[in-house]
């Protein structure tokens, strides 16, 4: 994935739900959620907010603000993969009340020119929105039905909890091969270390 990142261009945002399921891969029908949002899932709540065709979110850290808790829930399964006789139910593993800080870059696929700056560009609305409030689609933690109740700019009462100290064997990093219209191509990070409650996501 080729991109521009002469110039910095940071973003940052807190999350906080009553619940959450970012969906392991290897779970099959029983699935389980990771204690973290993979990066895919970072880069898709920062789209709710702003998008540009020429520049992209790149999450680079995430703090773990309250230790993740796990609980059952059953969903309604009502897709393409239900049987012929109706929707049926799953069991899975979810997070409750968690809370995230997110930090990031903003990248680009060229140098700016002409006095054109999609990355600059995309951090200014990011920002303007995420202080207003403003979303063009709402956020999701992990599936529809869970929404937060917190989204916005960093908040000074929250802090990483340095309790939280986790390897994560193997966690889905990104989906596509391209931050914006890309094709299928899971990337998987190995042994991904949580350490005092903070996750760095590597290159």
């Amino acid at each position: 994935m080729s991109d521009y990142t002469e110039k910095r261009y940071e973003f940052s945002f807190e999350v906080a739900a009553p619940a959450a399921f970012f969906g392991r891969p290897d779970c099959g029908a029983a699935p389980v959620s990771y204690p973290v949002p993979p990066r895919s899932a970072l880069i898709g709540m920062a789209s709710c907010l702003a998008f540009s065709r020429d520049a992209y979110f790149w999450p680079e850290r995430i703090e773990v603000c309250r230790r993740p808790k796990y609980n059952k829930f059953c969903m309604n399964y009502n897709g393409p993969l239900r049987k012929s006789r109706g929707p049926f139910q799953i069991m899975m593993t979810i997070l409750e009340d968690v809370d995230y800080k997110v930090y990031g870059s903003i990248r680009g696929y060229d140098r700016p020119d002409g006095g054109r700056n999609p990355m600059h560009q995309l951090q200014d609305v990011f920002e303007h929105r995420l202080k207003n409030g403003i979303f063009y689609r709402m956020p999701c933690m992990g599936i529809n039905e869970f929404t937060p109740s917190y989204f916005g700019p960093l908040r000074e009462d929250t802090q990483a909890d340095v309790s939280v100290n986790e390897t994560i064997p193997s966690l889905l990093d990104l989906m596509f091969d391209r931050g914006t219209y890309g094709r299928l191509a899971p990337v998987f990070i190995q042994n991904a270390r949580i350490r005092e409650g903070v996750l760095q996501y590597v290159e």
